[in-house]
């Protein structure tokens, strides 16, 4: 009896196409038309209106990935429009359970059919729903099998370090599975110039920067699959950490840096990729497996580097190395709490360490906070008596590194200029091979030996310009007095050219971390070298007033008598015009000097407390005598009115009990007009 009957024959027969990878779309073809053929086999079983779904070709099956195509089948299901589902296999419908079943559900509710290579099945029979039931089984696991033994041959061949499945740029793979350095000396030398420049810069930005700067350019594999194409691009900050985390260049086999983790996300199975894992947790890792650019020490002590310098993990790592004049930032950890201590600029050339715990929670129990001035220079005064040995072989790699500056560029220049000689001798050697006739191909290689050219000449006007450019080498003098220096470090941390940065990259290669507690009226640091020393240091705190931006007690008492006649804008004239700065070096203000008053308590001018002390003003006394100021400051050089100055450029100060005396003597206020000696009289006959 045919399952086959007129209800299904009414609705559409879809037919299910799908390939699991784009490899085999490209390469298995007799798959393709395998299960194109079953169009025909519908038209056969008598159905006229034959849909194909093939959107899924190239998409796993395994249910990790969506399948736009079978969302489909299953929606056309739902809606009752087909009425048989035909597949070459169980396994292009689906690769796990879930998929397989709920396609079995859905045809056993509209009553479709589903038919295969090997028969005609209806989900609503039991025999037929159990041998379909069997079938998706054998299908899942199946591919699981598959799996397993795929997997187990990858990790015995990545046992042995024969397995590549990318081999970076900088090497090469050789037929027996084995890697090698790249013979391109223009490749080797930039790559080791990545290495050498970290471990001066410390910094995979400062490097990417600085890579930039120098307009030195990057190469890159473009190539397919079993074939070399370098290109040279502009250094991208990805491609240059991708350089400095991968064990490779270490001279290192590494299987396993990355995991993947399976979660369900909408009631699917999704694949997420760890690519960052610690190098205790790789699979598999074999040192000294090739010939590498850097020992694996360095390369160790280049991640901790990396590590250290992702500010992205906070109190967790030291940080990079930022501006800013405090020398410890990053290296100081609160021994209180564990916190890390965060360097805090109250005013640009002001330093406060404050622990973070304290800055971001307001409740915290901890409140270490001290000045950074000492600590830096006592910390640095260890230092500098530490490595004061190593004085002279620094001095030397400084010679080294100003040398290095200046020629790596050219070099870098004059191997692309080998490089582009080369493309101009290759491409001349196409167009004479050619016939000249054949212009079709002669037109071409001809275009080719042109642009070849340019680029030559480019490069040859491009290392000329480098090579005026390039400052004179370092002369005896300059040498001796870097050797000089040698000698008196502290000279040489002390010197106004000498950068901030420059300091904390000799600080953090030598500290490891510094431990600071507070202990009563001290503040007590635990500096811990890289080697696995300690050593201890104590300062006292610093009180309120006791620091170093004071003002003097001169100008304090100069203030306290200014302001008893004058007002602050006055005080803060008087004091610009003595030349008198503010603990901070700035000039005087009405607001400055009322801060002052404030902080030590002193009272704001008033004019009826000058009243009451019976004090006047030379314009004051010039109007009481009906005389001009002028005529009253004579007086006063001449010592027939008495006055007091507080100081310099201070207002004069007199008593009215002496004007008024004065005034008496005169007789209602007329003054007899002081003579100079100096001054000529007009004597009228």
């Amino acid at each position: 009896m045919s399952k086959i009957g007129a209800e299904h024959l009414s609705r559409q027969a879809c037919v299910y196409i799908r390939q699991s990878s784009p490899g085999q779309v490209q390469n298995n073809l007799e798959s393709q038309r395998l299960q194109y053929a079953l169009v025909d086999r519908a038209r056969a079983l008598g159905w006229r209106d034959v849909q194909v779904i093939d959107e899924d070709l190239g998409t796993s099956g395994s249910g990790t990935a969506h399948r736009a195509g079978f969302e489909r089948l299953l929606s056309g299901l739902c809606e009752g429009k087909i009425g048989a589902v035909l597949s070459i296999e169980a396994s292009r419908l689906s690769r796990n359970g879930r998929d397989w079943h709920t396609l079995l559900e859905f045809c056993s509710v509209v009553g479709a059919l589903l038919i295969d290579a090997e028969g005609i099945y209806d989900p609503r029979q039991i025999n037929d729903r159990l041998l379909l039931g069997m079938k998706g089984t054998i299908s899942e696991m199946e591919v699981a099998s598959f799996r397993q033994r795929a997997r187990a041959a990858i990790e015995q061949k990545a046992q042995r370090g024969e397995l590549f499945m990318r081999v970076p740029i900088g090497y090469l793979r050789t037929a027996d599975d084995r890697i090698e350095k790249d013979p391109d000396e223009r490749v080797r030398a930039t790559i080791d110039l990545i290495f050498r420049k970290f471990a001066e810069l410390t910094s995979a930005r400062r490097l990417y920067l600085w890579l930039r700067e120098q307009q030195i350019k990057l190469p890159i594999n473009r190539g397919v699959k079993g074939e070399r194409q370098i290109i040279w691009q502009v250094p991208s900050y990805w491609a240059v950490l991708s350089v400095l985390k991968n064990p490779t260049y270490a001279g290192a086999y590494a299987y396993g840096r990355s995991k993947s983790v399976v979660r369900l996300e909408d009631g699917r199975k999704r694949t997420a990729r760890i690519q960052h894992r610690r190098c205790e947790d790789w699979a598999i890792l074999l040192t000294e497996h090739h010939e590498g650019y850097i020992d694996w020490s360095v390369y160790q002590s280049n991640q901790a580097m990396i590590a250290h310098n992702d500010n992205s993990k906070g109190d967790k790592v030291r940080g990079s190395i930022k501006r800013g004049v405090a020398l410890l930032s990053g290296l100081l950890r609160c021994g209180h709490c564990g916190a890390k201590l965060h360097a805090d600029y109250p005013r640009p050339d002001v330093v406060r360490y404050t622990c973070v715990s304290r800055v971001f929670d307001t409740g915290a129990s901890c409140h270490l906070m001290f000045g950074g001035g000492r600590a830096d220079y006592l910390v640095a005064e260890q230092v500098l008596r530490t490595i004061q040995p190593l004085g002279l072989d620094a001095a030397i790699q400084a010679i080294e590194n100003h040398r290095d500056a200046q020629d790596e560029r050219i070099h870098q220049t004059e191997l692309a200029l080998r490089q582009a000689q080369y493309e101009v001798t290759r491409t001349q050697r196409q167009y004479d091979a050619v016939d000249p006739s054949n212009r079709l191909v002669a037109s071409e290689l001809e275009r080719r030996w042109n642009e070849a050219l340019k680029a030559q000449s480019h490069l040859e006007e491009e290392l000329r310009a480098l090579q005026r450019k390039q400052p004179s080498p370092v002369t005896a003098a300059i040498k001796a007095e870097l050797l000089t220096l040698a000698d008196d470090l502290p000279r040489l941390w002390d010197h106004p050219k000498s950068l901030p940065e420059h300091k904390k990259r000799i600080l953090r290669t030598v500290l490891k971390e510094i431990v600071a507690q507070s202990v009563g009226d001290t503040i007590r640091l635990i500096l811990h070298w890289q080697g696995g020393d300690h050593t201890e240091l104590q300062f006292p705190k610093t009180r309120t007033g006791q620091h170093r931006y004071v003002s003097p007690a001169e100008t304090v008492e100069l203030i306290r008598s200014l302001a008893t006649i004058q007002p602050d804008s006055m005080i803060a004239s008087i004091l610009n015009r003595m030349k008198v700065q503010t603990a901070h070096g700035q000039s005087w203000t009405a607001m400055r000097v009322c801060s002052i008053r404030h902080h030590h308590g002193i009272e704001r001018y008033r004019e009826e407390d000058r009243q009451a002390r019976g004090e006047m003003s030379v314009s004051e006394v010039a109007a009481l005598l009906n005389v001009t100021p002028p005529t009253v400051l004579r007086m006063i050089r001449q010592g027939r009115l008495p006055a007091t100055q507080v100081c310099a450029n201070a207002p004069w100060i007199l008593l009215r009990k002496d004007v008024e005396s004065l005034q008496g003597v005169a007789g209602r206020g007329k003054v007899p007009q002081t003579v100079d000696e100096n001054q000529l009289t007009l004597k009228i006959q």
